[in-house]
């Protein structure tokens, strides 16, 4: 039976920070603030499986009050979702995301973006879809304050 998560997530912008996303690092003056490397991207792709096994959010597995995940690289949160699917005899379908931000263009690293995720969830890269769109300018992500992501997922597990 096909299982379908949401994920959402979300991070300020900050001087001083790297930005980190999709397991890309994006040359910008400004990367995310979070805990670990702040990758909104990662984080909403990891929600949104964790979501499809019926699970807690990223934060109950790796809490931003544990400092292990002190600037942890995402992607160790994403594979930890994926071994939750393989624990369950189940199998990732596909994810679909979309980043949402105003600066910097994305489009150019969407390609090492979806390898990321395909290597870190162990799908074919034809697996893992990777969009970005601006706000218009509009509210926080507009005025370039943050940047959000947003991603689905369907797994399939034993009934």
């Amino acid at each position: 039976m096909v299982h379908v998560g949401i994920g959402y997530d979300v991070h300020a912008l900050a001087t001083g920070r790297r930005l980190v996303l999709g397991g890309v690092e994006i040359p910008h003056p400004k990367g995310l603030e979070g805990h670990s490397d702040a990758d909104a991207l990662l984080h909403a792709i990891c929600d949104a499986v964790l979501g499809a096994l019926g699970e807690a959010d990223i934060g109950h597995f790796f809490p931003n009050t544990d400092p292990r995940w002190k600037g942890a690289p995402s992607r160790i949160f994403l594979e930890e979702a994926a071994r939750q699917v393989q624990s369950r005899g189940g199998r990732i379908v596909n994810v679909d995301a979309t980043v949402l931000a105003e600066a910097p263009r994305i489009y150019p690293h969407i390609a090492q973006m979806k390898a990321n995720v395909a290597a870190a969830l162990q799908v074919s890269i034809r697996q893992v879809g990777i969009k970005a769109t601006t706000n218009e300018t509009l509210g926080f992500i507009g005025r370039q304050e943050g940047i959000a992501a947003m991603a689905v997922a369907a797994v399939d597990l034993p009934e």
